[in-house]
């Protein structure tokens, strides 16, 4: 519990404000931390008996040349838990070093507990990033889904509670049009901050939220039964706008499908990454993005380039050929995702609805289709879908 590097830190700093050399040993007498260092090392016998009744012992020059290893002054047990972890002892004349005695004890016994917490905690973050990881990277062909879900449930987490996967990019806006992913010297800065305000927010003992890579976090959102998919989104877009309020930074989050195992959880993942690499191509004014909305994309992601090409090239060359064409493939994406209605399509266009007339008559001119086809008009909807993937 008491290790070297921490007990020399503590006896090196102590010794330096009170002036008095502070010595610090393990259970077994040794000394491990000592602002003399030359003293590191050696056997402080007298630390044997206080370790043994956890009762302070002061030893004068006479009693001190008795007793191996030992100066004239104070040592005092080191206890944690009830147990006797170690000494600390002060040189000195010990009228004039047992005034310290005390406060040393518990400065140093308070330190020790600040140690053991931070390593547990670090202990069971990384716990909790190797559950996490082993979801992420799950192949039936190399590990046994029981195996994962056994190891997940020795860290607390039953796998088979329902739960959405959710991953969350952290990004800084860049000088110009583009974006970059934050530096990684940045993101060490401010990666505990980050994981607090996801766990705020993903607050349930069953949430499973760890760092994945410098600038990224991966959660595991326990779905409960009256929750439903929209409220997950809605605290999304508070992650993100509480991150935006305390760091200044961006974040986009990509949302998968509920799922209750630990292949469908596997799925769940990858689907929430795609979520967050095709929204931010399609919907980049929208900082949440569900792999529900985006399964057309999904697929289309998948096809090979040379027949994604050809697609466009079939279906809208006529149309990429024009000056307005990103405008006029945004009205046809518009038209289609809005049920083909007018006034849904302007809507969602921010323009007039006679402006979306006059947009639709050049398309059917251009390309000597009416846009009330719906068979054809989806061949020239998926084209569309293709070129703003390809951009």
């Amino acid at each position: 519990m008491l290790s070297p590097s921490l007990a020399q830190e503590i006896a090196r700093d102590t010794s330096a404000v009170i002036g008095f050399n502070v010595l610090i040993t393990d259970a077994d007498g040794v000394v491990i931390g000592s602002g003399d260092s030359g003293r590191i090392g050696s056997f402080h016998e007298a630390s044997v008996e206080v370790i043994r009744t956890q009762e302070p012992a002061t030893h004068s020059a006479s009693q001190a040349q008795q007793l191996r290893g030992v100066r004239p002054g104070v040592t005092l047990p080191l206890v944690a838990d009830g147990q006797a972890v170690g000494t600390v002892g002060i040189t000195g004349t010990p009228s004039q070093v047992r005034r310290f005695g005390l406060l040393v004890k518990r400065q140093t016994e308070i330190l020790l507990r600040e140690s053991v917490m931070l390593r547990s905690r670090l202990l069971a973050e990384r716990a909790t990033e190797k559950v996490l990881a082993d979801i992420a990277s799950y192949d039936p062909n190399v590990v046994e889904a029981d195996f994962v879900a056994f190891r997940a449930a020795e860290q607390g987490f039953n796998l088979q509670l329902q739960r959405v996967a959710v991953v969350i990019e952290v990004i800084v806006p860049a000088t110009g049009s583009r974006r970059q992913s934050t530096p990684t010297r940045d993101m060490a800065l401010v990666r505990s901050e980050l994981l607090r305000t996801v766990r705020e927010v993903f607050a349930d003992p069953q949430d499973i939220v760890a760092s994945t890579a410098p600038g990224w976090i991966g959660a595991l959102r326990r779905l409960p039964s009256q929750e439903r998919m929209p409220g997950l989104a809605d605290e999304c877009r508070r992650i993100t706008d509480v991150i935006a309020a305390q760091d200044g930074l961006e974040a986009r989050v990509g949302i998968g499908e509920p799922a209750a195992s630990v292949s469908r959880l596997h799925d769940s993942y990858q689907d929430a990454c795609d979520a967050l690499r095709l929204g931010a191509r399609v919907a980049s004014d929208s900082p949440v993005h569900l792999i529900a909305e985006l399964r057309v994309h999904q697929i289309l992601a998948l096809v090979g380039q040379s027949a994604r090409n050809r697609l466009i090239e079939v279906t809208a060359a006529n149309l990429r050929d024009q000056p307005d064409w990103p405008l006029l493939r945004d009205t046809i994406l518009a038209w289609c995702e809005s049920g083909f209605n007018l006034v849904r399509a302007a809507a969602a266009l921010h323009i007039h609805r006679n402006t979306v007339v006059y947009r639709m008559h050049k398309i059917e001119q251009i390309t000597g289709r009416s846009l009330r086809e719906h068979r054809t008009t989806m061949a020239l909807y998926l084209a569309c879908l293709t070129d703003r993937l390809t951009d």
